[in-house]
């Protein structure tokens, strides 16, 4: 932890401590100190009446202090002191008091959730059947934290908490929290108030208010229980489980703004082999060499709507998701059994839509054609009887934008690109039923199979001028071909070194090496040479296996963000699977996924290694993130003899 993040903390702990104590110092000095144990000990009204028209100003000083307390208090009722607001200086002026106090407790308790974070979760959270993580990821948890408001042996504090575990804004915090407090208190000034007019009215509204909350205490599992149904009616935001079309005008405005941004900075050569409009439905298969893969398909998909699929990942922050949704993307959680993403896939086909799918599942590792799941090759296939199957093959895609290169932390494209796209029709509609599943495999592959290396040597013209080509290939090279040393490897501008033994390449134009005694002309013999390394170690030591501490994050909970931080430990991946052992959420677990129910382990250059369980999404990031390529790799040659 950061020295700025202690201080600040011990300040925020200081600050709170001595406002607490002035309020308290406040509270109980003088005639002040008689009042709240009247209040507290159930005197007669006349009497506590009495004693607060004796202070004048301070007593509404002390009232809202009061009100503060309960929210931060979480053992003070608040119905006492509001009554007695209202009995002494009336409804509105009575709201008013109350409502200062409740509105400076709410922030008090924002600035103690943004310093310390969930560490004063048990404070706050009590034992009540409330599943504040359903509440949490509802579409409608603004309207579940008002009726929290109106439900028996929920404290104002608690709610409190868990709006600001929202990572909520304070503005958009601030007036949910007063909005939701509001009511009640206007309901507990305005029996006071009223009991100075009418007593009678006012034992009618009170016994009708102990009825109310005494059904709903005794009801109170039935209560929280349909609370909780109501939440998760809208629980999983990443779900897309009614899949529709896309919105016609806001996808041609999408992507008319997308083809203007790729036309500036890449150079796109379109090839539609006579082919001026898809038979719908229709399937299209694309390589995945690019992030940026759905802008270059667009070119030439655009006036299609096409639906495309899409890693879960993205869906789990709920403003990105939504936009995804409104595109017609559908959520899948990769090399993972995921029966909403088939049922969306074939509501697609069935709706007469175009159905886009990178089948790779991932980004190409080094610029050539990784492998399909042949659970999906045979899905492909059954979907093929419906629709007719396209492919759509690039060339360069990987080249402008590698998985492994960063500018200042970020993805760019690099200067000179040209990326080509071919769309051609694979089988026309029905016609894959015809072809045994070995033929249909054989055909996609042909049709897919890319090397960027290899269309770059047919592409002598295509140049790449720039002075950081090779920066960020450590990120997947972690291996010097001279000493053999791992992780010893850095780049700066267009050279690559061996900090180990000295060794040092340098990349041209062209991303070939160009030293006298290279060992490799490019990045993608290099990266396939490490791969046999390992298997060759793989083989040579029945005890396999890679281990690293590590960092777990999961899917963000209410969809600020895409990820949240669950816990540490350790990860272990040998012949047998592998095995999370550390905290989630605070609670010491282990995990273990069989090397039988792995296809591949995800990875990030520089940023972490995954694996989905159904839609669960377990993220590690491990203490050197240079090594996420090894675990990967290591995925690709331990999964292949399950």
């Amino acid at each position: 932890m950061s020295k700025r993040k202690i201080k600040r903390k011990i300040f925020t702990a200081l600050g709170c401590v001595l406002l607490l104590s002035g309020l308290l110092a406040l509270l109980f000095s003088g005639d002040n100190k008689q009042v709240i144990i009247d209040i507290f000990s159930g005197q007669p009204i006349e009497t506590i009446l009495e004693e607060v028209q004796s202070l004048g100003w301070q007593g509404g000083v002390v009232f809202g202090a009061l009100s503060m307390l309960q929210v931060i208090l979480t053992f003070l009722p608040a119905e006492p002191v509001q009554v007695l607001a209202g009995i002494s200086y009336g409804l509105w002026v009575g709201v008013g008091i109350c409502m200062v106090g409740v509105v400076i407790g709410n922030s008090i308790i924002y600035i103690l959730y943004k310093v310390y974070g969930a560490r004063l979760n048990d404070y706050f959270h009590k034992k009540i059947e409330v599943d504040f993580d359903v509440l949490r990821s509802s579409k409608r948890v603004t309207l579940l934290i008002f009726i929290l408001y109106f439900l028996p042996a929920i404290p104002y504090g608690l709610i409190c908490f868990f709006t600001a575990s929202l990572n909520t804004r304070y503005p958009r915090y601030i007036i949910v929290t007063t909005l939701g407090s509001l009511p009640s208190v206007v309901i507990g000034v305005a029996l006071g108030h009223i009991t100075t007019n009418n007593w009678i009215v006012s034992l009618v509204i009170l016994a009708v208010l102990i009825v109310v909350i005494v059904l709903l205490y005794v009801f109170r599992s039935k209560v929280f229980g349909w609370l909780n149904r109501f939440a998760k009616k809208q629980f999983n935001y990443t779900s897309a489980t009614k899949v529709k079309k896309p919105n016609a005008a806001f996808n041609a405005i999408i992507f008319a703004g997308l083809k203007t941004w790729l036309r500036r900075r890449v150079k796109c050569k379109i090839k539609r082999n006579g082919i001026k409009k898809l038979d719908h439905p229709a399937i299209v298969l694309c390589n995945h060499g690019s992030f940026i893969d759905f802008m270059y398909f667009s070119m030439l998909l655009s006036k299609e709507k096409p639906q495309v699929v899409s890693n879960r990942q993205y869906f789990y922050e709920k403003r990105l998701g939504n936009l995804l949704k409104r595109l017609g993307c559908i959520p899948k959680s990769m090399f993972s059994t995921d029966v909403e993403n088939v049922r969306n896939c074939l509501s697609v086909i069935k709706n007469n839509g175009v159905l886009v799918i990178c089948p790779e599942a991932r980004l190409s590792t080094a610029g050539d054609f990784e492998d399909i799941q042949p659970g999906t090759m045979s899905f492909l296939r059954k979907m093929g009887a419906q629709a007719a199957i396209y492919t759509i093959k690039f060339g360069g895609d990987y080249l402008a934008m590698p998985k492994w290169a960063r500018k200042d932390g970020k993805r760019y494209i690099r200067k000179g690109s040209t990326v080509e796209a071919e769309l051609n029709l694979l089988y026309a509609k029905g016609e894959s039923g015809n072809v045994t599943l070995e033929e249909f495999e054989r055909q996609v592959l042909d049709a897919l199979d890319y090397n960027d290396f290899d269309w770059l040597a047919a592409h002598p013209e295509i140049h790449y001028p720039q002075g950081n080509l090779a920066e960020g290939l450590e990120n997947i090279l972690y291996r010097c071909p001279k000493c053999g040393s791992e992780f010893q490897l850095s780049t700066k501008g267009n050279a690559i070194s061996c900090d180990h033994c000295g060794y040092t390449d340098v990349m041209d134009d062209r991303y070939a090496f160009t030293s006298a005694d290279r060992s490799f002309d490019n990045l993608q013999q290099w990266y396939h040479w490490q791969l046999d390394e390992m298997e060759k170690q793989k083989d040579a030591d029945p005890e396999f296996e890679l281990r690293d501490n590590v960092t777990l994050f999961h899917e963000s909970d209410g969809g600020a963000r895409q990820l949240t931080e669950a816990g540490k430990g350790e990860c272990v991946f040998n012949r047998q699977g592998l095995t999370y052992t550390g905290t989630d959420g605070g609670v010491q677990i282990t995990k273990f996924f069989p090397l039988n129910c792995i296809y591949r382990l995800l990875f990030g250059a520089d940023e972490d290694f995954e694996i989905y369980e159904g839609d669960h999404f377990w993220y590690f990031v491990p203490s050197d993130r240079r090594t996420c390529v090894k675990w990967y790799m290591a995925s690709i040659l331990l999964c292949q003899q399950s």
